[in-house]
């Protein structure tokens, strides 16, 4: 056993803990609060194992949980902007300090390969990037659906908006492309999304 390691892996451990802080712009599904980063962490990876079938190619789920597990972690100094916000010019390059500093409390090692997997989510080009991602934009939909649109009415948020950011759902999965396509036209029915 290394003990270095093992104090890197501590420290890095204690400090992305902070994810916790990391407040968000939807409600949970019961609406009682806000969820913070580590809880949007927690679901999208049940999601992810919850809905696996639906993937169109076979999976390394391994890969698929720790991007999902570790995606949002440079919100601990980047903060979290909305989805839908104006202002997300500079995010990437934050973002990407972020990364590089959190991850480099690692042993080199592992900082690599965690740095490696972040960077693969976010580009989004292979099955597991695609599949992951398909979960991080799915899972607010399913909060706004349960909470009437909460985020997207104190936001104003339309139809057209919805579809357009979200549309790297399909490249993860055909059929929960279809569904949140559905779960959007369901929403506007509703008059829980306005309809442009």
């Amino acid at each position: 056993m290394n003990s270095d390691d093992l104090l890197r892996q501590l420290d890095f451990l204690y400090e992305v803990d902070k994810i916790k802080h990391i407040v968000r712009k939807t409600k949970l599904f019961d609406e009682s609060r806000f969820e913070n980063d580590a809880e949007h962490s927690w679901t999208i990876c049940l999601m992810a194992v919850l809905f696996r079938q639906y993937s169109d190619t076979p999976l390394q789920m391994e890969r698929v949980l720790t991007m999902l597990l570790i995606h949002d972690i440079v919100e601990v100094d980047a903060g979290d902007v909305f989805l839908y916000a104006a202002e997300r010019d500079d995010v990437a390059e934050k973002e990407e300090k972020a990364a590089e500093r959190l991850f480099g409390l690692l042993p080199e090692a592992q900082a690599k390969e965690f740095l490696a997997l972040w960077h693969e989510f976010e580009q989004r080009q292979t099955p597991e990037a695609l599949f992951a991602s398909a979960f991080d934009r799915l899972e607010p939909l399913l909060q706004n659906y349960k909470n009437k649109g909460f985020t997207w009415k104190q936001h104003h948020i339309t139809k057209s908006m919805v579809l357009k950011k979200n549309a790297p759902i399909k490249d993860g999965s055909a059929f929960l492309g279809d569904f949140y396509i559905y779960l959007v036209n369901e929403c506007v029915k509703l008059g829980y999304l306005a309809d442009d």
